[in-house]
């Protein structure tokens, strides 16, 4: 049988492409005219069946050794739970309180400090800007407090 029947026939019974069948020896690869005999060619390494390649690790290494390096490491990248929103109430609460007691002395009503205290507490601003934005509207501030 011919060489191309040969490869084909080799493929079909070690369930692989014929593209990794290797024939080293076109003479006696011919002289096969069995399935048999084809299988005995395999044996006796005049037929080889190539190795798959898998993935390539190139990429996967470099990435590692970026992360190593400190790299990918951004809040983009993590997977999971982000910031707690108790956290990031926290963090709110706290920087607007702080900028309320820096304003304290500057602030014009006499109940005005407890009062845009309870507002801050009951979540009444989106962030600090939202506060100094209110005390100003509402003219709570003296001129030399305004920001």
């Amino acid at each position: 049988m011919s060489v191309a029947t040969v490869r084909r026939l080799c493929a079909r019974i070690f369930d692989v492409g014929e593209s990794r069948v290797k024939i080293l020896d076109a003479k006696r690869a011919s002289e096969a005219l069995s399935a048999e005999d084809v299988r005995e060619l395999v044996k006796e390494k005049v037929v080889v069946i190539i190795a798959s390649k898998g993935p390539s690790r190139k990429a996967a290494r470099h990435k590692q050794s970026r992360i190593r390096a400190g790299r990918r490491r951004g809040e983009g990248s993590k997977k999971g739970t982000s910031i707690s929103q108790k956290t990031l109430w926290i963090r709110k609460i706290r920087s607007q309180r702080k900028l309320l007691r820096s304003l304290k002395s500057t602030l014009t009503a006499k109940g005005a400090f407890r009062k845009v205290y309870k507002m801050v507490k009951g979540n009444a601003f989106k962030n600090k800007h939202a506060l100094s934005t209110y005390l100003k509207e509402n003219k709570l501030l003296t001129e030399t407090g305004a920001k």
